[in-house]
């Protein structure tokens, strides 16, 4: 298969790009816009609560944050208990665009956290620990998600009972094919960024250990949607390279851009330095993301060539379904004619799960036919032959893992939701639709709860049930 210039125009070069092209079950979808408001995309973290002890180095919180993403919010917090921000942990990072519930554990005292004051966030103190908490520790995410202005393909309004008529056709379209409330673990969109899929092209140059051209992607590379004030920024920084000049132009809210920029102006020359301004999970998010294209390709390429992404076939690799949903790829096998009706019994039952490649130094490749999907996925994203180890910064080299082609849904339901209040509205929906886009101010909104293991996109699910841009979620 040659490989892909993917030089990117509209959705649907994006769409291709990433990966995120075919569906679990043939239907037009729903269409419509999710964050309209902030309330609207709500995300609770389910977690246990680390072992208390009055006696603990740590403070355990449950941070309830409102429009912050992650990383900024944990950056902000560190600032106000004058500490590193690696001294606070978390399992995962939410979208910003939301209302999202997580558990922190922070290397902080008790006094110095309760007098932390940030807007549009609230902390509740559960108590002292000895316990941090890593990426993934949590067992799942709780979803409650309203999309609004629900369309035809054609650009016609959708009233209620046709688009729910609608999403669950697609639910049960998607259990014949993939068993019962399951959908294909695509990684999403925010992986990559919609508008602007920069991550992983971030990532690419951190492989190759050519910073510079990290750097300049990151801060130069335009999206889709900018606005006036970030194209101005994006177009200089290209054109000039002049670090002091960009960052009087930059807006405040680009705050990973000018940490890049504030260490550019004291050493222009030092690109890996600069690089390493970002945070520690986004660093390690470039390469995570680089990853996720070749997964991504081949879960689509599998779907193309009519394999199940339920069922294995002869060479697949299948991991066993822990509890939490999470596979343990530690117990990988191979499926061969001998365990091949055993594993498709197991697979079925819930207890196995077919994996595609997120690559690395070590990653195995499935045999036989699925095999031949992955090895044209590595070609088509330019992966084939990548050298996974950072040395500039070896903690971003990467062994590679595997990753479930479907995962299971849970608790989900769907009904009307409430009409958008004018005064909560986005400058997008007071606009109208513009060409290219499916929603229509006068559709109607449906509000869906789900729960999903950690590691999986609601973005994803919510992308087979909708069928909008990329750009609507």
């Amino acid at each position: 298969m040659a490989k892909a210039t993917f030089e990117l125009g509209g959705d649907e070069d994006i769409e291709r790009y990433l990966g995120l092209h075919g569906w679990a079950h043939d239907s037009p979808g729903i269409g419509g816009l999710l964050k309209v408001r902030i309330e609207d995309f709500r995300v609770e973290e389910v977690s246990r609560t680390p072992a208390l002890d009055n006696k603990g180095r740590f403070t355990v919180v449950r941070a309830t944050l409102r429009n912050w993403e992650t990383n900024r919010y944990l950056r902000r917090l560190a600032g106000a208990c004058r500490i590193n921000r690696n001294r606070i942990f978390s399992s995962g990072l939410k979208d910003k665009r939301a209302v999202t519930t997580q558990l922190l554990v922070i290397d902080a005292p008790r006094h110095k956290v309760e007098s932390v004051e940030i807007p549009d966030s609230e902390l509740e103190i559960l108590g002292r620990t000895h316990q941090k908490v890593g990426m993934s520790d949590h067992d799942g995410n709780r979803f409650t998600i309203t999309v609004r202005g629900c369309c035809d393909e054609d650009g016609s309004p959708l009233d209620a009972k046709e688009a729910m008529r609608r999403v669950l056709g697609i639910r049960e379209g998607m259990a014949q094919r993939l068993g019962d409330d399951a959908f294909p673990n695509w990684i999403g969109p925010q992986r990559f960024g919609a508008t602007r899929p920069v991550t992983p092209r971030v990532g690419r140059a951190v492989v190759e250990g050519d910073f510079e051209k990290a750097v300049d992607l990151y801060l130069g590379m335009p999206g889709t949607r900018m606005t006036e004030d970030v194209s101005v920024f994006r177009k200089m920084w290209l054109e000039t390279k002049d670090a002091a000049a960009c960052l009087e132009v930059a807006p405040d809210h680009l705050g990973y851009e000018k940490s890049i920029l504030e260490v550019l102006s004291d050493n222009p020359d030092n690109h890996v330095k600069a690089f390493r301004a970002l945070p520690p999970s986004l660093q390690l998010l470039t390469i995570h993301s680089l990853q996720s294209l070749a997964f991504n390709h081949s879960l689509a390429g599998r779907l193309e060539a009519g394999l199940d992404l339920l069922e294995p076939e002869m060479g697949d690799l299948v991991a066993p379904i822990q509890a939490s949903g999470r596979v343990d790829v530690s117990k990988m096998a191979l499926v061969t004619e001998t365990n091949l009706e055993r594993c498709k019994r197991n697979c079925k039952l819930g207890r196995l799960a077919v994996t595609g490649p997120l690559p690395g130094q070590d990653v195995s490749l499935a045999q036989g036919e699925p095999g031949k999907i992955e090895a044209e996925a590595l070609q088509t994203t330019n992966l084939h032959d990548t050298e996974w180890r950072v040395a500039r910064i070896p903690n971003l080299s990467t062994s590679g893992t595997r990753r479930p082609l479907s995962v299971a849904f849970r608790d989900f339901s769907v009904e009307e939701a409430s009409l958008l209040p004018e005064e909560s509205s986005s400058n997008r929906w007071d606009a109208g639709p513009i060409e290219g886009e499916r929603w229509h101010p006068e559709g109607a909104d449906l509000r869906l709860r789900f729960t999903l293991p950690p590691g999986t996109y609601a973005t994803v699910l919510m992308r087979e049930f909708m069928r909008s841009p990329l750009d609507h979620y």
